[in-house]
């Protein structure tokens, strides 16, 4: 995104957050932050520490140097959160800039919230008339107290089942179970992520995604694509941002007219269903009697080069810089 913010219409200032959280002043570089498999982008604590704008006092955005010195980078009228996961997409940060009464775009607190929160996210969903997959919540507690009982349960759920995290992102933590067998080992995994685990029925269709945008006349939906498996169990964290091997990211997918118009219905509901805000990616499956069942939303999707959300919408004839100065555009507005 760095490489195609349009620099003729904006001033760019990077903030990195280091592991420990601290935020830092960055270098405007994006050939700094490859995505390379053998070690994925990092920012290292540089000394620098970022003030940012308070309520009644100072509105501009401050930089601290290694050395104690200040210097004042000016206002700003919009931050562009680039994160995902815990603390990025899940309303906190959201809310922290919402305090500090400073603009930026993409999603609320309400909305990344209730998406980071896949059990939360499929109540809203289901409220709305939108259908999602059977599935059921396990706590921590619960699986540590009457293993027995979550496994009764969910043999009642079929196979295959998805074990996933509730309240992680990117595919972290998700195991595909196709055996009884497997299922201790898949909420092992689970719950070194999160203490709150979805267990789901493995929907049979095909993978559509749709992107949408919010503009001033509402949400609009994008060309929908289709994510296609051909050696890999599911759409990992590897397939999603590492361009692994197994997985085709197709847009736009080959549909009929009806279906198109369905899928982009279904995503803009999905969308107000959990009161959306700015973007989302909403993923959903196509079974084969054309029934769509929406298997999550993603508020801040991903936008690398092989990522569905910018492909779909440069398939729809709105290209990555544009894309970037829509979403600004709506932070803005709002």
């Amino acid at each position: 995104m760095l490489r195609a913010l349009d620099r003729e219409r904006y001033d760019v200032i990077p903030v990195g957050i280091t592991r420990e959280g601290a935020f830092v002043l960055e270098e405007d570089e994006p050939d700094k932050f490859p995505l390379d498999a053998a070690h994925l982008p990092e920012v290292v604590d540089n000394g620098t520490r970022i003030q940012w704008p308070e309520p009644g006092g100072i509105r501009t955005l401050r930089v601290t140097r290694p050395d104690g010195s200040a210097q004042d980078l000016g206002a700003i009228d919009v931050v562009l959160p680039l994160l995902h996961g815990p603390h990025g997409e899940d309303g906190t940060l959201q809310g922290y800039f919402d305090t500090l009464e400073v603009p930026y775009a993409g999603g609320g607190v309400l909305d990344s919230a209730l998406c980071m929160d896949k059990h939360f996210m499929k109540i809203a969903l289901q409220a709305a008339g939108i259908a999602v997959a059977p599935w059921i919540t396990v706590r921590a507690r619960q699986w540590a107290q009457d293993p027995e009982g979550v496994r009764a349960a969910v043999a009642g759920l079929g196979l295959p089942l998805f074990v996933k995290p509730a309240r992680a992102g990117s595919s972290v933590g998700v195991s595909k179970v196709t055996d009884p067998a497997e299922f201790d080992e898949a909420m092992r995994v689970a719950l070194a992520e999160d203490d709150k685990v979805l267990v789901e029925t493995g929907v049979v269709g095909r993978e559509i995604e749709v992107a949408i945008l919010e503009g001033v006349d509402g949400p609009r939906a994008s060309v929908p694509g289709e994510i296609v498996l051909t050696s890999r169990g599911f759409y990992d964290f590897e397939g999603k941002y590492l361009g692994g091997d197994g997985v085709d990211v197709v847009c736009p997918a080959e549909l009929l007219p009806a279906e198109i118009e369905a899928i982009q219905d279904a995503g803009i509901r999905a969308f107000e269903a959990v009161d959306g805000r700015g973007l989302a990616r909403v993923d959903m499956f196509l079974t084969a009697d054309g029934t769509l069942v929406v298997n999550e939303l993603n508020t801040m999707p991903g936008f690398t080069p092989i990522s569905m959300f910018p492909k779909c919408w440069i398939a729809s004839g709105l290209s990555y810089r544009d894309l970037i100065t829509e979403l600004i555009e709506a932070g803005l507005r709002r």
